[in-house]
């Protein structure tokens, strides 16, 4: 594919700095050489001596890292498909009306990039140091993998790369997931699932409708028992008993919410004493937990969805299915890992989740092409980086979870401000500062723990409030959030439809 001739004069650019540092030599077009990085070329694209550090994503480690660089230090461009961040703990509120959307997002440019690009990365050429982005020209963004129309290619160059694309959701197979399931990763989903609640309900209104649909149609199903599903189980129920009934009381002895999960428990993170508390509330509730249980399909069938689940003698009818157990990797890690880097080697993989191996630093490391039997031993990538959900650290698994790609993106960015990225040994490794999790179950009610302690009911309530209140990102939200919170106090949720 031919270069815009912005990047090919960078590339040449790029070329005639290597050819006076030292390093490994690699030959671009044209028979002009280029460090593969062992010493940064300094980027004057733009007439400074600042680093193009380049970040591939938007979400928890993508967006804090864009925002810990020093705008003096480095010339900060992010390439994302979305052109917001997303505060994904507060995403179930906002699809039942507690929260409005725009106070979970934070516009990425409101950062103060030196550039944004709205796309894809489709492939990263590391000997060259340019990434091949694909244009994003609609609002959708694909979250399981499903092919969806892209605009223009072209090309971004870097000094310093940073990895932090994070992951899509895992369907595993299941026939019907994608095609009939919602998902929860953004805000877009939030909106369709809102959306499609109050619209089962204004069906289920219709006089016509018999009450054996009816309960096919207001029967919603949560496939995935970690912390998402629950905190949108217990959203739901509030949505449907503190305001749906005022506007459907006759529709009430029709409505089901049902949690399910495979693992013998729900929210296998929590100690068995807070697990058990959160299953004896949604119990007294109302809220159905079927543990153990396997989804092989869902189909459509007019307004209704048909699950077959292995553990029931009959099809289930549900109104709307929401889809939030597992992870996969998103479809550029999985191209740069199933291919070698010339000279190099191969960049490695995490066994277990398939994710790019960095070292203690947040290097992405390689595996040498002659390395023999030894399937241990690994060497760095130059100047490439790798932080979030699509990342693990070599013998330091860590959860896929927004504290720990946050403190990766704060860790990262005060190295790269101090220019002390590309050291090793000599400087301090990541480590991660467990601050809890927390669940929201509904009515006020929220579990906690951590190292220090546990809470339950409306004592760990309050603190879910505040930590979320205290950790988002921009003044603005800090004083939008509470001001939504006590509307729906007051006056309860918008139910309109638009």
């Amino acid at each position: 594919m031919a270069m815009t001739p912005i990047a090919h004069s960078e590339t040449r650019l790029l070329g005639r700095i290597g050819q006076t540092s030292g390093g490994m030599i690699l030959k671009l077009r044209g028979g002009h050489s280029s460090r593969f990085a062992s010493t940064v070329a300094k980027s004057s694209f733009n007439g400074t001596e600042k680093e193009r550090v380049v970040i591939l994503g938007s979400g928890w480690a993508g967006y804090a890292l864009a925002r810990t660089l020093s705008r003096k230090k480095s010339s900060r461009i992010l390439i994302s498909p979305r052109s917001h961040f997303v505060f994904t703990p507060l995403l179930a509120s906002s699809a039942v009306g507690t929260l409005e959307f725009r106070a979970v997002i934070e516009p990425t440019r409101r950062l103060g990039l030196d550039k944004f690009h709205q796309a894809w990365a489709s492939d990263i050429d590391f000997k060259r140091k340019v990434v091949l982005v694909e244009a994003n020209t609609q609002d959708e963004v694909a979250r399981t993998g499903a092919e969806i129309a892209k605009g223009s290619k072209f090309e971004v160059p870097y000094d310093k790369l940073v990895v932090a694309v994070g992951c899509y959701s895992q369907t595993f197979g299941v026939q019907g997931v994608k095609e009939h399931a919602n998902f929860l990763r953004d805000i877009g989903d939030a909106r369709a699932v809102r959306l499609k609640v109050l619209q089962a309900f204004e069906k289920a209104a219709i006089p016509t409708m018999s009450d054996a649909d009816r309960k096919k149609l207001l029967h919603f199903a949560v496939v995935g028992g970690g912390p998402t599903g629950i905190e949108f189980a217990a959203e739901l129920h509030d949505l449907i008993h503190e305001d749906l009934f005022k506007m459907y009381p006759k529709l009430m002895e029709h409505v089901a919410i049902t949690v399910y999960d495979i693992a013998p428990k729900v929210l296998p993170m929590f100690d068995q004493s807070l697990a058990t508390y959160a299953t004896d509330m949604f119990h007294r509730k109302g809220i159905r937990v079927k543990t153990e249980h396997h989804l092989q399909r869902i189909r459509r069938e007019g307004d209704f969805l048909m699950l077959s689940i292995k553990e029931e003698p009959e099809e289930v009818g549900a109104g709307v299915v929401v889809w939030s157990t597992g992870l996969m990797q998103n479809p550029l890690v999985g191209s740069l890992l199933g291919r070698d880097i010339e000279g190099v080697g191969r960049i490695a993989q995490d066994a277990k989740s398939g994710g790019i191996m960095t070292d203690s630093h947040l290097r992405v490391q390689v595996r040498s092409p002659d390395g023999g039997g030894d399937n241990t031993t690994t060497t760095t990538l130059p100047d490439v980086f790798a932080i979030g959900d699509c990342a693990v650290i070599q013998g330091n698994a860590l959860p896929a979870t927004a504290q720990v790609a946050s403190q990766q993106a704060v860790y990262l960015g005060k190295r790269l401000n101090s220019g002390t990225a590309t050291e090793g040994g000599t400087t301090a490794p990541f480590k991660f500062r467990n601050w809890g999790t927390m669940a929201y179950l509904g009515g006020w009610r929220a579990i906690h723990q951590s190292e220090a302690d546990e809470l339950k009911g409306r004592a760990a309530w309050i603190l879910w409030r505040t930590a979320y209140l205290t950790k988002s990102m921009s003044i603005r939200n800090k004083l939008l959030i509470p001001v939504y919170w006590l509307v729906t106090w007051m006056f309860g949720r918008d139910i309109s439809r638009f």
